[in-house]
């Protein structure tokens, strides 16, 4: 399978770090659909994953002062590639996001499930909500949604590395990606070029206090920092909005053969492997 992706950061270069010769990360800025088309016809893929996107610097706050390049980049853009698929005949798998979903669902266990509408309020999440209310209309994308990504590779994208530089931290618990699992359902879903949306999180859910507990006991031991609420982090002046936290039910993964694996094991896992790389270095 050949796979090209467009998207030349944090999570495109790991997909291609794994899938080594399969994979080709393209360098090239989609700003028509030809810009894409000139891409697929030159490297001809079987497939075309969509990684690309604008989170803004030093972080989503970024978003709501810079509207018009947050919806090019995160609505815009999304769409003119998956028209450039279309004229291609190649499937899109598009990396969404599960921050499109604001506290609890109206389920019972109150996790939100793929065919729930967003409730999306910053601008970030509400570009990201948008494509996805778009291609998921059409018969050759699948959305791959995930959440606060962490990873064994040191890298400004990672969940561990965001905390861990953080003296305040909101206690709050959430589903999360282990990304050694999102790139291994990546390329399952690829192979088997599912449509429709996906959440790909890991069964079960993680608090930040969790996690830095492993990062304490694992990492560095002398790490500390204060606790705060998500209504503090805004009355604080740490961000613009309240940020994003819910519970995502990964239903659909199961339908075509797919699973994860448990949170609290990927996550141990993943620290250990951390603390090896963070040594290395």
């Amino acid at each position: 399978m050949k796979i090209l992706i467009f998207g030349n950061g944090y999570i495109g270069n790991r997909c291609k770090d794994v899938w080594g010769d399969e994979a080709v990360v393209s360098t090239a800025h989609v700003h028509s659909k030809h810009d894409a088309l000139d891409e697929i016809r030159k490297h001809q893929p079987e497939v075309v994953l969509n990684a690309a996107g604008v989170k803004g610097h030093p972080n989503v706050d970024w978003c709501e002062d810079h509207q018009i390049e947050t919806i090019a980049g995160n609505t815009m853009m999304p769409i003119l590639l998956a028209q450039a698929c279309a004229d291609a005949g190649v499937y899109l798998l598009h990396m969404g996001s599960g921050c499109i979903f604001y506290g609890d669902s109206p389920h019972e266990d109150r996790a939100w499930r793929e065919e729930d509408f967003g409730n999306p309020a910053p601008v970030y999440s509400r570009c990201k909500w948008a494509a996805d209310l778009v291609l998921s209309t059409l018969p050759h994308v699948g959305i791959a949604r995930i959440r606060m990504p962490i990873d064994w590779k040191p890298a400004g994208g990672n969940l561990i590395d965001k905390l861990a530089t953080y003296p305040k931290i909101i206690d709050v618990e959430n589903s999360v990606t282990i990304i050694d699992d999102m790139i291994s359902v990546f390329h399952q879903l690829l192979e088997k070029k599912a449509t429709g949306i996906f959440h790909v999180t890991n069964p079960g859910t993680m608090k930040h206090r969790e996690l830095m507990g492993l990062y304490k006991e694992l990492v560095d031991p002398a790490h500390t920092c204060e606790w705060i609420s998500n209504e503090e982090l805004v009355t604080q002046g740490l961000a613009k909005k309240g940020r994003s936290n819910n519970f995502l039910a990964n239903t659909r993964l199961a339908q075509f053969g797919i699973t994860m694996r448990p949170v609290q094991e990927a996550l141990r896992d993943t620290i250990q492997k951390y603390a090896e790389a963070k040594k290395a270095l």
